[in-house]
C-alpha cells in the first residue's frame, strides 16, 4: 500500500499540551536531538502584553526564552532551561501588528514578531526597500537581528541586516519598585546598543526594530556558470564589482558560479522574481525520494552515486537559473530584472496553495534532513581557506560530490561591524550543508572531509561561527575570537542579573566549551573524537589525523582497525 504523502504549510515549532509545551525547530531535531520543553507558554500581541510577560517571568523566578514562529535556527538558543518547572516560553507568533514606515526620515520600526516577507511587502507598497535580508523569507525581524542574519554586500553598511538597525526597543528584567520589567529604548548613540544589536536572545525580550530603508528600487541578475579556476583570486574583486554579489562554488564539478548582481534605476524595464530553488514548494513525493537515494547512496558508500546526482543538479541549476523568472513565472535568459521586493528573499514553500507539496526539510514528510555548517572567515585568510579546500578536493574530487547535492560552498560577503557579536573586520560567509543520519549512531560518507573542513575553517583560520547555524564545536573558545565578547558579557550582567534568558543551553553556544566526551559524540558534532569511541569503531569509523590539517581530528572509514590509538 502506498501511503499518501499530503504538502502542508510548516506548523508552529511550539506545540502545546493541558500539561507541556515542546519547541522544536523548523528542521524537527536540534543538535543533540533532545527535545525542549516549557511548563507554559504565552502569546502577547502588543508591547504592553510583552512587558507583562517578562514581568510575570522575573516575579515567579522563571527561566524565560522568546520563541519565533519560524524557529529557524538550528542551536538551542532559544530552548528554556532544563529544569522544567521553572521555564516559560514567550512567542512572539501573534506580535505582528505594526509596521511603522517614516517616509521623511528614511525608517521603518515593527513589531518583533513581524515576518521578513511582511516588511518587505510593506514597504514595497509604500515605493520603499529594505536593502539587505536574508535570502530565505521564513524569518522574523526580532529574529535575525538577533543571530546576526545576513545577506551579501560589501558596499555600504553592507549586508549583515543588523547594521542597517538604528533603533531598538527591548524588554528586561527590573526590580519590583519598577513592575519586574522595564523597556529599554536604545539608540546608536546608547552604550548598550551595539549589545543589543546581536544579542542572541539573552538580553531581554526584543520588542520592537527601527530599521533604515531607500526608495524602491531594481536589480538585474545574471549568474555565470565557470571553471572554478582562480577563485581564490577573484573573489575579492567580484563583492567589489557587484553590490550584491555571491558565489556557489561545486568543488566535485570544478565549477564556480558568479552572481552578478547590481541595482539598477526603478524605471528599467523587467518585472523577475527570484523564487530559489532550493526554497520553492516541492512535492512532496520528490523531496522523500532524493532523502531515499541519498540515503542508499550512503549505506551502500555509493560515492559515484552521489557524483550523479551533484552533476544532474549543477545541470538543472543552470536550466533554470536556479530560480530566476524573468515574468514572474518562466527563465527566458539574462539578466533576470525585478524590483528589489521580488529578488531579495524567497520561501515560496511557506504559503503553497498546492496540496501535494512542502517545504523539502518539513520532517513530517521525512524529506531532507542535514547539518549545515557556517564560518564566517576573515576575508584576508578566504585565499588560504579555499588553496587547502581545493587540496582536500584533488586529492578526490567525488569526497565533496555530498555537498554538491545540496547548494555546494555557498560564498557571501559582509561587512566590519560595530556589534559587540557582529564580524570585527570584512568578512566572507562559506556556508555548506551536508547529509545527516537519521539515526546519531548512524556515521556518514565521507564524514572525516566535512568534519577536516570545519576545523579548517573554525581552527586553523580563527573562523567566527554564523550563531543562527552551525554544529556545536563550531562555537568552541567562540569567547577568545570576539573582540568585544567580554563588553557583551558585562552587558548581559547588567541587564539580566538574575539570567533569566538563559539557559544551561544558550550558554553552551555563548560560552564555547565543550561538554563531557561521550561514545559517538563526535558523528554529529558535539565533540571533537580524541579517541576511537568518539567515532563509530564498531562500523569502521576510527579517530585520525585530517588529510591536509593534520592538527584535525576526524572519524575516517577504515577497512582494517588501527594498531593503536590516535597520537594527539
Amino acid at each position: 500500500m502506498i501511503q499518501r504523502i499530503e504538502g502542508r504549510i510548516p506548523q508552529s515549532p511550539l506545540q502545546c499540551n493541558q500539561t507541556i509545551c515542546t519547541l522544536y525547530n523548523t528542521y524537527g531535531r536540534w543538535g543533540d536531538r533532545k527535545d525542549c520543553y516549557a511548563l507554559n507558554a504565552t502569546y502577547p500581541t502588543t508591547e504592553e502584553e510583552l512587558l507583562a510577560a517578562v514581568s510575570f517571568a522575573v516575579k515567579h523566578n522563571l527561566k524565560a526564552k522568546l520563541v519565533t514562529r519560524f524557529a529557524h535556527s538550528m542551536p538551542k538558543l532559544a530552548c528554556p532551561h532544563q529544569a522544567l518547572q521553572s521555564t516559560f516560553v514567550i512567542s512572539t507568533e501573534s506580535y505582528n501588528r505594526q509596521i511603522q514606515i517614516d517616509t521623511a526620515n528614511a525608517v521603518v520600526t515593527v513589531d518583533a514578531g513581524v515576518s521578513l516577507r511582511q516588511l518587505i511587502d510593506a514597504l514595497e507598497a509604500a515605493g520603499f526597500s529594505l536593502v539587505v535580508s536574508p535570502y530565505w523569507e521564513g524569518i522574523t525581524i526580532g529574529g535575525l537581528i538577533s543571530t546576526g542574519a545576513h545577506g551579501s554586500s560589501w558596499w555600504g553598511k553592507g549586508g549583515s541586516v543588523h547594521d542597517h538597525v538604528v533603533g531598538l526597543s527591548i524588554v528586561v528584567p527590573a526590580s519590583q519598585s519598577q513592575g519586574y520589567a522595564k523597556i529599554l529604548r536604545l539608540e546608536p548613540q546608547d552604550p548598550l546598543f551595539n549589545a543589543a544589536k546581536v544579542s542572541l536572545g539573552v538580553l531581554g525580550a526584543i520588542s520592537k526594530v527601527k530599521l533604515t530603508i531607500e526608495p524602491s528600487f531594481k536589480r538585474s541578475i545574471t549568474y555565470n556558470f565557470a571553471s572554478d579556476v582562480g577563485l581564490e583570486d577573484l573573489y575579492g574583486e567580484h563583492a567589489k564589482k557587484y553590490e550584491f554579489a555571491d558565489i556557489t562554488w561545486y568543488p566535485s564539478q570544478y565549477t564556480a558560479v558568479y552572481r552578478y548582481d547590481s541595482r539598477v534605476p526603478l524605471n528599467t524595464p523587467g518585472n523577475g522574481v527570484f523564487d530559489f530553488i532550493g526554497f520553492q514548494d516541492t512535492l512532496s513525493w520528490v523531496s522523500v525520494a532524493v532523502r531515499a537515494t541519498e540515503t542508499f547512496n550512503e549505506k551502500t558508500r555509493n560515492m559515484l552515486g552521489k557524483c550523479i546526482s551533484a552533476a544532474t543538479t549543477l545541470a538543472y541549476r543552470k536550466l533554470i537559473a536556479n530560480g530566476l523568472k524573468s515574468d514572474g513565472i518562466f527563465f527566458l535568459g539574462y539578466p533576470v530584472i525585478g524590483l528589489q521586493s521580488k529578488m531579495q528573499a524567497s520561501g515560496s514553500c511557506l504559503n503553497s496553495p498546492n496540496p501535494a507539496t512542502s517545504c523539502p526539510w518539513d520532517p513530517r514528510i521525512k524529506g531532507l534532513f542535514f547539518f549545515e555548517t557556517t564560518p564566517i572567515l576573515p576575508a584576508r585568510v578566504f585565499r588560504d581557506f579555499a588553496l587547502d579546500l581545493k587540496k582536500l578536493r584533488d586529492i578526490n574530487h567525488q569526497y565533496f560530490c555530498g555537498a554538491d547535492n545540496y547548494n555546494g560552498i555557498f560564498l557571501r560577503y559582509i561587512k566590519a561591524s560595530d556589534a559587540y557579536l557582529g564580524q570585527p573586520e570584512d568578512s566572507v560567509v562559506v556556508d555548506f550543508n551536508y547529509y545527516r543520519a537519521d539515526n546519531a549512531s548512524t556515521p556518514r560518507l565521507n564524514q572525516d572531509i566535512w568534519e577536516e573542513l570545519e576545523q579548517i575553517a573554525f581552527f586553523k583560520y580563527g573562523a567566527k561561527p554564523h550563531w543562527g547555524k552551525n554544529r556545536n564545536i563550531a562555537f568552541l573558545g567562540v569567547d577568545k575570537k570576539f573582540p568585544n565578547y567580554n563588553k557583551f558579557i558585562e552587558a548581559k550582567q547588567q541587564l539580566d542579573p538574575q539570567n533569566v534568558f538563559s539557559s544551561n543551553w544558550s550558554d553552551e553556544i555563548l560560552f564555547g566549551k565543550e561538554l563531557e566526551k561521550s561514545d559517538g559524540c563526535a558523528l554529529e558534532g558535539l565533540c571533537i573524537c580524541s579517541e576511537h569511541r568518539h567515532c563509530s569503531p564498531q562500523n569502521g569509523y576510527y579517530c585520525s589525523h585530517g588529510l591536509v590539517y593534520d592538527d584535525a581530528r576526524v572519524c575516517r572509514y577504515s577497512n582494517t582497525p588501527p594498531s593503536s590509538s590516535i597520537e594527539n
